[in-house]
């Protein structure tokens, strides 16, 4: 009877410990978390939270750096994309929409944010989630003389959703810095003007340590 309980005890506890393994590499949602690839992304973390700071001190860094849900959003083309297609990119993903005052007020400085870095290395994919009428998105861009930004949409809200739902997003704005690996650095809810020094300053830091990682 004892090396019995014995036995079944130690079933219970190796099945506990494989449970506490599995989710380590895979989140409620199924997406993985740090322990399956973005355990790296930490170092990142930490080479960016000194410029948190100023204007781009409400980012809140990544305890523990993770991948998103998957998100589709649609380009100018109308063809679907995701975040798939910035692989090996440090981006600044942005969700806005036109109805979004605080929003509006911030794109003018994510336009020249995109203009001074982008390239090969980051990107600010802004998404816009204009519901009604997706044809606004475009002719506010235009509007404000944008000049770097390349136009993306999605007209479900499901981008917004699906953050949400991960704990990623409250509202709009919301901004998210990922790595070249596609695993989340830090989160802003609210504007910011992504111009400005720290904001810089930011971006500069998480693309060093993208280049020495």
């Amino acid at each position: 009877m004892v090396k019995r309980f014995a036995l079944y005890s130690g079933l219970a506890v190796a099945a506990i410990a494989l449970s506490v393994t599995v989710y380590g590499l895979t989140g409620r949602d199924g997406t993985q978390t740090a322990a399956a690839g973005c355990s790296a992304s930490t170092e990142t973390v930490e080479a960016i939270s000194p410029h948190l700071q100023g204007e781009v001190a409400a980012v809140v860094p990544a305890e523990t750096p993770g991948y998103l849900p998957e998100l589709t959003f649609k380009n100018a083309a109308g063809e679907e994309l995701s975040l798939a297609d910035w692989q090996g990119r440090l981006v600044l993903l942005n969700l806005w929409a036109t109805w979004c005052a605080p929003c509006r007020h911030e794109m003018p400085a994510l336009d020249k944010l995109q203009g001074e870095f982008g390239g090969e290395e980051f990107e600010v994919v802004a998404v816009a989630l204009d519901r009604a009428e997706p044809e606004k998105p475009a002719a506010f861009l235009e509007e404000i003389g944008n000049q770097n930004l390349a136009l993306y949409t999605d007209n479900t809200f499901e981008v917004f959703q699906s953050l949400r739902r991960d704990g990623h997003a409250f509202g709009l704005p919301t901004t998210i810095l990922i790595d070249t690996n596609g695993c989340t650095l830090g989160v802003l809810s609210g504007p910011a003007e992504w111009f400005s020094e720290d904001a810089r300053n930011l971006i500069r830091a998480a693309l060093g340590s993208a280049q020495t990682s």
